[in-house]
């Protein structure tokens, strides 16, 4: 298999190209923009709103999407409601001092309860429906925010089939210290149908798939950075060498290695 590997990356280069896979450029995709208590809203973001109903609305990207989950879901006998989608700015603010408050409330002072307060209601430009990308969806038989949320039948499809349209439970069970927020059964972020096949198969939360490929991306460049040092004149007299046979696949190897090195 090394042996393999080696003749495929010296015939890629001899073509004079690199492996696709490592040639592949960042595509900066939109739809995986996070936003948490450690990365606030871009600053130049925008929305294209539209009405989804009952005075919700979200993100055009999203809505056709959204749309089809929704009926998808009622057409199996269940009914989900929205209980939340995009949020201005100021309505994010209200919020968040309405939870502060209740914390206050219970007797912590106002540090402890801006902390308290974070967790649950998100810090205003921090919240992911400031993004238009993200709904609420409760079971119209059970709509408290609680975690008592995800024994409803409504909510168990969801989880179950919201990737298949673009959506990912957002705030899992056993992911509050990566994501900051509580476990949330109700919240649902859009990244797209083919980003949310991958992240759901993952069974990794946003931030830890993001940081996964980030470390990939980080490694890509690494051996594209190599690759790019050995001289092509170089490669394709190595190639001609590992040609005549296997007696000089080890000094070919270590010639590799030797350009490779820093």
């Amino acid at each position: 298999m090394k042996k393999f590997l080696i003749i495929l990356l010296v015939c890629a280069l001899c073509a004079g190209f690199c492996l696709p896979v490592f040639a592949e450029e960042e595509t900066g995709d939109r739809l995986l923009t996070l936003v948490n208590p450690w990365n606030t809203l871009p600053e130049d973001w925008t929305v294209e709103l539209v009405n989804i109903g009952n005075g919700h609305k979200v993100d055009k990207t999203c809505y056709d999407d959204l749309m089809a989950m929704l009926e998808a879901c009622r057409a199996d006998g269940l009914s989900p409601q929205v209980r939340s989608s995009y949020r201005t700015q100021k309505t994010q603010e209200q919020l968040y001092a309405n939870k502060v408050r209740q914390w206050k409330g219970y007797g912590y002072d106002e540090e402890a309860a801006r902390k308290k307060a974070a967790t649950i209601v998100a810090v205003p430009g921090t919240s992911e429906h400031q993004l238009g990308w993200a709904v609420d969806i409760v079971d119209e038989s059970y709509q408290v925010l609680d975690e008592r949320q995800a024994e409803t039948a409504a909510q168990q499809w969801l989880m179950a089939h919201s990737w298949e349209y673009g959506f990912l439970l957002r705030y899992p069970i056993d992911k509050s210290q990566v994501t900051g927020i509580i476990y949330e059964p109700w919240h649902y972020r859009y990244v797209g149908r083919d980003n949310a096949k991958k992240i759901f198969a993952s069974g990794l939360c946003l931030e830890e798939y993001l940081e996964q490929e980030a470390q990939r991306s980080d490694v890509k460049a690494t051996v594209q950075a190599a690759l790019d040092r050995i001289p092509v004149d170089t490669v394709r007299r190595i190639f001609r060498l590992l040609t005549r046979g296997d007696a000089l696949f080890e000094i070919i190897t270590g010639q590799i290695s030797d350009v490779m090195k820093p």
